[in-house]
């Protein structure tokens, strides 16, 4: 018998990974980024020279080795790609004491 555990939504907080919410969030904007480059059928080094990091860098941020890049430079990749980033601050659910942090994509 195979058991089955439903997910909480975050898979870093379901593998137990520290700061699991912060690394979602870096997780879908690393994705987001990929997907720009990916359209525009750029290599790493010219996508690279555009955001102003090192190809190296790029390379390790679309494999998921986000870490050392902070939510503020990925936000800053994506206006290099021409994204406009909005950062909306609202009142938390009343149910919760702290708040939480999303990242929707308009189309």
């Amino acid at each position: 018998m195979i058991t089955v555990e439903e997910s909480s939504g975050n898979i870093y907080a379901d593998l137990g990974i520290s700061d699991p919410d912060v690394m979602l969030v870096k997780a879908q904007l690393a994705t987001k980024i990929g997907e720009i480059i990916q359209g525009r059928n750029w290599s790493q080094l010219h996508a690279a020279e555009v955001l102003g990091i090192p190809q190296s860098k790029l390379s390790k941020m679309l494999r998921g080795q986000f870490r050392g890049i902070s939510e503020s430079k990925m936000l800053d990749c994506l206006t290099r790609l021409g994204r406009d980033v909005q950062i909306v601050v609202r009142p938390a659910r009343r149910a919760v004491s702290t708040g939480r942090v999303d990242v929707v994509f308009s189309k």
